[in-house]
């Protein structure tokens, strides 16, 4: 084995790693939405919007920390991310006010997740990893995101039952720190410079000037807003409906073992198939999926086989949306490019989850948040249908610029 196919190995390796933990941390977070709002006396609303302004946070640093992984490698970015979602743990373990749980778990954690997740990782193994091998490569580390979200959810449901949220919360934030030294190793090696390179600033006018860049946007908001809803309020949506507390577990921990597979799949289709058509059929699919669990009698089984369809679903639209990027407007800039798509992703999280919390609070159920879910898969649908993922034509002038 060539030594570049070594480092490519292992920088697909470590980046896995470091996604496994950053989201499988993370897709636990919901378990904690009852118990703390119950022990402090927060409606349900305090716990939302710590974990919107979380999604918020990590879409607006995004672009920020792409562009610095783009320029300087992702070790650096990753390291720096892993020491933030360690603080941000830890101060969140130590939490009994609303202000405390925003900064910790809303500021910290979401400048955290900015450094260790998607954009950072899939940005540096794209540059990596040859044009015909994109997508798969894309669909493996998104696919290890999955199974951190499957095999750390039982853990953090038996930390919370064995030492309460506050110490279950410091112990997470032991194995966060676990990011920071596989983060320092993971030596990606930024594009050289052509001649025929844009500039920063021409990559952002050439993406603002590209109607299927904003397209993609939009389509990634419906992403985010389904997503994170789902992550935070499901547990107790179910648990109001009469099911026991481990129903809802089960159903987050099926989401990511199922995850796995959806996501390896979409990333080998999408080196086949058009992947905005993927895409396209992918929200619809989602949006049926919904509307049978929502409308349908509610049982542990429908719970289960919810957990099952939309893991298959869940980041399948994560390799696919990042290799149009790259397809689109190559590689140089790509980890701040899918940062600013990440960016309306995280717009979309922070609507759901808020949304879902606040309706909550006003009415009792999460009726109408559900609903908007149906909707948006639709809107997403149509928006994807008209994205063409062929790469832009430069004009002579503009690549003068760079």
């Amino acid at each position: 084995m060539d030594a570049l196919r070594r480092h490519t190995l292992l920088l697909i390796l470590l980046g896995s790693l470091v996604i496994s933990l950053a989201m499988g941390l993370r897709h636990g977070f919901g378990l904690f939405l009852e118990p703390m709002s119950s022990e402090l006396g927060w409606g349900r609303e305090v716990f939302a919007f710590a974990l919107a302004l979380q999604n918020l946070i990590w879409g607006f640093a995004q672009p920020f920390t792409g562009a610095l992984a783009d320029r300087f490698g992702a070790a650096r970015v990753v390291a720096v991310g892993g020491v933030l979602y360690t603080l941000g743990l830890l101060f969140m373990g130590l939490s009994e006010s609303a202000l405390g749980m925003s900064l910790s778990a809303g500021v910290l954690i979401g400048l955290g997740l900015s450094g260790t997740t998607f954009s950072v990782i899939l940005g540096a193994v794209g540059r990596a990893v040859a044009p015909e091998k994109r997508s798969m490569a894309m669909g493996i580390v998104s696919a290890a995101g999955s199974f951190g979200q499957f095999a750390m959810l039982p853990g953090t449901l038996g930390l919370l039952g064995w030492l309460g949220w506050s110490a279950a919360l410091l112990a997470m934030g032991a194995l966060a720190a676990m990011m920071v030294p596989l983060g320092a190793m993971l030596k990606d090696r930024p594009s050289a410079r052509l001649a025929t390179d844009l500039s920063l600033r021409g990559a952002l006018d050439e993406a603002a000037g590209h109607r299927g860049f904003w397209l993609l946007c939009l389509g990634f908001f419906v992403c985010g807003f389904q997503v994170v809803f789902i992550g935070v309020h499901l547990p107790g949506y179910l648990f109001d409906n009469g099911l026991a507390v481990h129903v809802g577990s089960t159903v987050l921990a099926l989401v990511g073992l199922f995850n796995i597979f959806g996501t390896y799949a979409a990333g080998w289709l999408g080196g086949i198939y058009s992947k905005p058509r993927l895409l396209s059929w992918l929200y619809l699919t989602r949006g049926a999926v919904i509307a049978a669990f929502v409308f349908l009698p509610l049982s542990p089984a429908s719970a289960y086989l919810f957990g099952i369809a939309m893991g298959l679903l869940w980041l399948s639209t994560v390799p696919l949306t990042n290799g149009i990027v790259a397809a689109v407007f190559g590689v140089r800039h790509l980890s701040m490019l899918g940062g600013i798509v990440f960016l309306f992703h995280q717009v979309g999280s922070f609507t759901g989850v808020w949304l879902g919390g606040m309706l909550y609070d006003l009415h009792g159920d999460y009726d109408v948040v559900w609903k908007l879910a149906i909707l948006l898969s639709v809107i997403a649908a149509l928006l994807h249908w008209f994205i063409s993922e062929a790469p832009v034509k430069r004009t002579a002038p503009l690549e003068a610029q760079a």
